[in-house]
């Protein structure tokens, strides 16, 4: 094993001992390493830093590689001074993109076309159908929603439990008496067809084994074009996936402003039910929905009166 090949290992065994999964990360360093391997490279620079970043990818994904690189840089630099940190403006990312606040119509028609899908067994329409609306009901992240297991599903007491997430935490989601019935319609049908079980996660393939991000994104890019939320051959803009548990978050926030609930307070309630490290990823989505920034300026001027 070559020198920075080790230093990787233990720069990722080190970042995961604090909580952090680096999956994606993991893998795209180890390519950067093997990169530099081929140049016959030792130590990093901005130069082959930037030329990786660069292959074999599309520009928007240059910034986020490069950024794993210089993060990287940044921790070996302490250990070998002749590493060269790739300067924070070369490639700089773009501001975070505004979510699509997915309407209920939308959503409703994304879950209508999902019923349409066709498959040799006909799980696939069902199994697509309660997981979309699972994300757009409970605010879930799509790998949440896949990583579910058997076990993680009580649908007696209505109640989802979501280990291993983003930030290596679990949580307790609570689901509603509909949303309940309507998973245990899901597991009726696939329990029908595969009743012993192959894989332990809640929802399966037609083979029933664990559903793959890419075969899910698929599917959604496909029925996003057919009702028109994307247009054919664009990857990179339009409504995402991610989107429902913005819009979620966004829907509950301003179900609270119209009752008059106090939201501030309520917030953190918000932040742990989605599983937000900060109360701060929550607040940010005050700025993602203008109906919600003009409740906000309202409750603000209302202070300054009374204060006044």
């Amino acid at each position: 094993m070559s020198p920075l090949r080790d230093a990787l290992d233990r720069y990722i065994a080190m970042r995961r001992g604090f909580g952090y999964k680096l999956r994606c990360e993991a893998y795209l360093l180890a390519r950067f390493v093997a990169y530099m391997e081929q140049q016959g490279a030792t130590i990093i620079t901005t130069r082959l830093a930037l030329d990786w970043a660069t292959s074999e990818a599309s520009p928007p994904t240059w910034p986020g590689r490069l950024s794993v690189v210089r993060t990287f840089a940044r921790h070996l630099s302490s250990t070998e001074p002749r590493t060269q940190i790739p300067a924070t403006d070369i490639l700089a990312a773009r501001q975070r993109r505004t979510p699509h606040i997915y309407t209920d119509q939308e959503i409703g028609g994304l879950l209508d076309v999902m019923l349409t899908v066709r498959s040799a067994k006909g799980l696939h329409r069902w199994t697509y159908y309660c997981i979309f609306g699972l994300l757009a009901v409970t605010g879930l992240r799509i790998g949440e929603a896949l990583g579910i297991k058997r076990e993680d599903v009580d649908l007696d007491a209505g109640l989802l439990t979501i280990r291993d997430t983003k930030f290596g935490k679990s949580r307790l989601v609570p689901i509603h008496s509909t949303t309940a019935a309507v998973l245990t319609d899901y597991a009726r049908r696939r329990d029908a067809l595969f009743s012993t079980p192959i894989s332990p996660t809640f929802f399966v393939g037609e083979q029933g084994r664990a559903l793959n991000h890419h075969a899910v994104h698929l599917i959604f890019l496909t029925v996003a074009r057919q009702i028109g939320l994307r247009h054919p051959g664009d990857a990179y803009h339009g409504p995402r996936i991610h989107d429902l548990r913005h819009s979620y978050a966004v829907a509950t926030l301003l179900r609270w402003y119209r009752a008059g609930d106090d939201v501030e307070q309520r917030l953190p309630i918000l932040s742990t039910y989605l599983g937000h490290s900060h109360t701060s990823c929550t607040y940010w989505y005050l700025s993602a929905c203008p109906e919600l920034m003009e409740h906000a300026a309202r409750r603000l001027d209302a202070r300054w009166e009374q204060i006044s």
